[in-house]
């Protein structure tokens, strides 16, 4: 049974958000902790890979079909008439290097949707597409961008240090984890440093966790599996510890046989103090707003992951909340803050890369297949991300 729109809703308006004057200084400190981590792991590899979420488990070709008849405030933006479009999904986990899959982190959903119309965020960019990013959990692991960035920091200096540490933390956060939600709890905290459940990635649920506006209202999003074959998989245990990349290999066989259906879903806030915006942390009431199937991605049958795949998604494209259209821009300091980060993530690896990074047609070929890229090899990469390394 369908749910139903709220009695009341929250329209949207500029100044529901809450911008602190100190923001700028933040989000240059938030992307300079996220460039320590690129640096630290192209210095050891030569290759520029992402700062967060830089291992990719599934690479897929979807497509996105809008529902028709939708009720007046759920028809906004992307989703204001009926249609299908091409879409590309990465599956990944959140650490910015590439571990073995026993070091289990949350799980990611980047979704990018081909030949958009509308009023763009960034009309100055040659991009047609809508971007939405969503993790395993209905919680963001900080409250705040200032608390995000302590968590960063500890991240970094971690990063592409004591593999074997890691993967024995790791299991030892999955113990607690287990007892908290046999209990019927749940720690973004515990999950965010390790503590993920060792569960099939294909049956997971996925949040924007952040929100972000809807048009005339203000909405948080999810992608829930709705197929039979994906709904199985929720809650599976997978081994994780003998594979070091068994996530990909476990999507790479569903897919060699299975097609997979989810469903795209819209909570809108009804009250900006009962539902905040600045609050990353905020959990937003499902008893007051329900989330609300707009949409549906369907990917067919085919090869989930390969180098190929892998040298167009992961290093030719990439997934960022601010690019897309006016009606779907991000809100609240988190998301004001990461915009920096993602932009010089996304310019580093451009550079470094070959074929560089670049926005997909409509027929998934490359907007501008025959630009130059500056390739640096790591002996010319600044060993940190202070000053004007940027």
């Amino acid at each position: 049974m369908t749910a139903s729109l709220p009695d009341s809703l929250q329209r949207y308006r500029d100044d529901l958000e809450q911008v602190e004057k100190d923001e700028p200084e933040t989000a240059r400190a938030l992307a300079e902790a996220m460039m320590s981590i690129a640096y630290k792991t192209y210095g050891d590899s030569g290759h520029a890979i992402r700062t967060v979420h830089a291992k990719s488990h599934g690479l897929l070709e979807a497509e996105l079909e809008v529902y028709p008849d939708l009720a007046a405030p759920l028809a906004q933006g992307l989703f204001a008439r009926p249609g299908r479009y091409r879409a590309v999904i990465r599956l990944s986990t959140t650490p910015g290097d590439i571990l073995h899959d026993s070091v289990s982190t949350p799980r990611g959903f980047a979704l990018k949707i081909l030949d958009v119309e509308g009023e763009r965020l960034n009309p100055e960019e040659a991009s047609r597409s809508q971007d939405f990013v969503m993790a395993n959990g209905k919680q963001f692991n900080a409250p705040s961008a200032k608390a995000f960035l302590k968590n960063l920091k500890l991240l970094a200096a971690t990063t592409d240090k004591a593999e074997g540490l890691k993967q024995a933390f790791s299991k030892v956060l999955r113990g607690v984890e287990g007892l908290v939600e046999k209990l019927g709890g749940e720690s973004a905290a515990l999950k965010s440093m390790g503590g993920q459940p060792e569960t099939h990635i294909l049956g997971e649920s996925f949040f924007g966790q952040l929100p972000m506006r809807y048009g005339d209202y203000v909405a948080k999003l999810s992608v829930v599996p709705v197929s039979p074959e994906l709904t199985a998989l929720t809650g599976a245990h997978l081994e994780l510890d003998e594979d070091k990349d068994a996530l990909r290999h476990a999507v790479e066989e569903f897919f060699r046989m299975n097609g997979g259906t989810w469903e795209f879903r819209v909570q809108l806030c009804t009250d900006a103090e009962r539902m905040p915006i600045e609050d990353a942390a905020a959990i937003w009431s499902e008893e007051e707003s329900p989330f609300i199937p707009v949409a549906r991605i369907h990917a067919e049958p085919q090869t989930a992951w390969s180098e190929e795949k892998a040298l167009k998604i992961d290093d030719g494209m990439s997934f960022r909340p601010f690019n897309g259209l006016a009606a779907h821009r991000p809100l609240g300091s988190m998301m004001r803050m990461r915009k920096l980060a993602y932009q010089r993530s996304a310019g580093f690896r451009s550079e470094r890369n070959e074929p560089g990074i670049d926005e997909l047609d409509k027929t998934g070929e490359r907007l501008n297949p025959d630009v130059a890229r500056r390739v640096t090899t790591p002996s010319q990469a600044p060993r940190d991300a202070g000053g004007t390394a940027f």
